[in-house]
């Protein structure tokens, strides 16, 4: 199975094992996800620990994971950097700082509890006592469906989705024939009213924020939606550094309490340190990157237009033979060809932490975060990896392990009455092969789980348990078992 196909199969498990809500909210979308295997972390890269001399493992970014979408991390709305045909340069209008030598990514890591739930509902105003429905913790409204609603998946880093509603036949007693209730305490419609202020709007989300640990996040409420509704959003400091891509949203009533919202629960924890670039030279990278990318068409011609027709697409007029047709075997001229790219002054740069797709997985990986201030519009963010270039691995190119690729996290394990036989249990494909191996010290055992597919087979995307057993030399005793992709203790079944 290919790179491209892996990550497409364990997406298409989460989606068919999660009960999911999406908000987006302003500046940026939070999805709710839940996998079967309670946090897995991902495959190669950045959950694993340093090997034996110390050097942190290739590091999978996925093309287009920075930020929260397009090229490198861009603002929604606001233009990529590959800027269309003509493209986009971002130039820095003074020197640019060079940042530390060296930073982490961070990961999901655990499993939310129910008292973290308990403690986000009351700070929403959800009564009610948490129930685990499959993977996600839900509070959801009784008999008419009428009230708020909240969902928090189970595993790390905990996305959750709040909701209100005040309308609307719902719940078992309409879906019997009976009369609905009458809607009681539901929140009169928000359509036609004023909205709140920006300092009454933080202020109501302050305790959201405080329950969620992110007290020291960086608010913004200058968005108004319906004309009545304003949305805060909250991006979260973590590890003392500021992060693009990760924010929680808000959106206050004009009653000034909480309608909708969304974020994750959990603070990524600290992976492994990879050395860093400077901002002057993550800018020059994000530049290289923009070179060549404008749209291409059919043929590699930018839109190509019909036959015999000029200007008709974005790449220009094209090549005509004696017959007034399109001469095929003639080269494409693209507005590219002619028009100079448009330069983007770059005002800022802060070292953060920018979310990331690493191998399938949502990280918070090392980044500079460039404010860019177009002349003609607002000014924006736009992120560029910070990790040195010889630590990342090229989109497309397959992992150094000679076709065998760590699989998802270790759930747990036990052992037999000898303590010799050691069974560790994880979520994997239906259609891979998996070996486990052993490595013992006298303070650890580490456990690796390798996957062996192949790619020119067709598999359902279907996750199941797996467990495998290995053999140790001497009885495991007190010491820990390591999961050998996350570094992490293994807990015993």
């Amino acid at each position: 199975m290919s790179g491209t196909e892996n990550v497409r199969r364990r997406r298409n498990v989460l989606a068919a094992s999660v009960a999911a809500g999406v908000l987006l909210a302003g500046g940026g979308g939070v999805y709710l996800a839940a996998t079967a295997s309670g946090g897995a972390t991902p495959d190669g890269a950045a959950g694993k620990a340093a090997d034996a001399v110390g050097s942190p493992p290739p590091l999978a970014v996925e093309a287009g994971g920075g930020g929260t979408g397009g090229h490198a991390g861009i603002a929604p709305g606001e233009p990529d950097p590959s800027g269309g045909a003509h493209g986009t340069v971002y130039k820095a209008k003074g020197p640019l700082p060079q940042g530390p030598s060296s930073a982490a990514v961070h990961r999901p890591e655990g499993l939310v509890t129910s008292a973290e739930v308990t403690r986000l509902a009351e700070a929403l105003g959800v009564e009610g006592r948490p129930v685990l429905v499959g993977d996600v913790w839900t509070i959801r409204p009784e008999k008419d469906g009428r009230g708020p609603r909240l969902d928090v998946a189970k595993a790390a880093p905990g996305n959750w989705t709040y909701s209100w509603y005040d309308g609307g036949p719902m719940g078992d007693s309409c879906l019997k024939g009976t009369a609905c209730p009458p809607p009681g305490e539901a929140r009169p419609p928000a359509s036609g009213r004023t909205p709140v202020s920006e300092a009454a709007a933080k202020a109501a989300a302050a305790p959201v924020l405080k329950a969620l640990g992110q007290d020291d996040a960086k608010v913004t409420a200058t968005q108004v939606m319906d004309g009545s509704v304003r949305v805060v959003n909250a991006d979260p400091v973590v590890d003392g550094l500021p992060t693009y891509g990760w924010s929680t949203g808000l959106q206050i009533g004009p009653d000034g309490r909480p309608v909708s919202g969304s974020g994750t629960l959990k603070e990524p924890v600290k992976g492994a340190t990879y050395p860093v670039v400077g901002a002057a030279k993550a800018l020059t990278e994000l530049n290289e990157k923009a070179k060549g990318t404008g749209p291409v068409g059919i043929g590699g011609c930018a839109t190509d237009p019909p036959a015999g027709v000029e200007g008709s697409g974005g790449g220009g007029p094209a090549p005509v033979d004696g017959s007034g047709k399109a001469d095929p075997a003639a080269p494409c001229r693209s507005a590219a060809d002619t028009a100079p790219p448009t330069e983007v002054p770059v005002t800022g740069a802060v070292f953060g932490l920018a979310a990331q797709d690493v191998a399938g997985e949502r990280l918070l990986v090392p980044s500079w975060l460039f404010t860019a201030d177009p002349v003609d519009a607002a000014p924006y963010t736009v992120t560029e990896t910070a990790v040195a270039p010889e630590y990342l691995v090229p989109p497309g190119r397959p992992s150094p392990d000679e076709g065998t690729a760590p699989a998802r996290r270790i759930e747990s394990y036990r052992t037999a009455e000898d303590g010799r036989k050691l069974s560790v249990t994880f979520w994997g494909g239906v259609c891979g092969t998996y070996t486990a191996k052993a490595v013992e010290s006298p303070a650890k055992v580490t456990v690796r789980i390798d996957e062996k597919s192949d790619p020119g087979r067709a598999c359902i995307a279907v996750a199941k348990e797996i467990t495998l057993t290995v053999e140790l030399r001497s009885p495991l005793g007190g010491r820990p078992v390591v999961d050998a992709a996350s570094g992490e203790s293994v807990p015993r079944r």
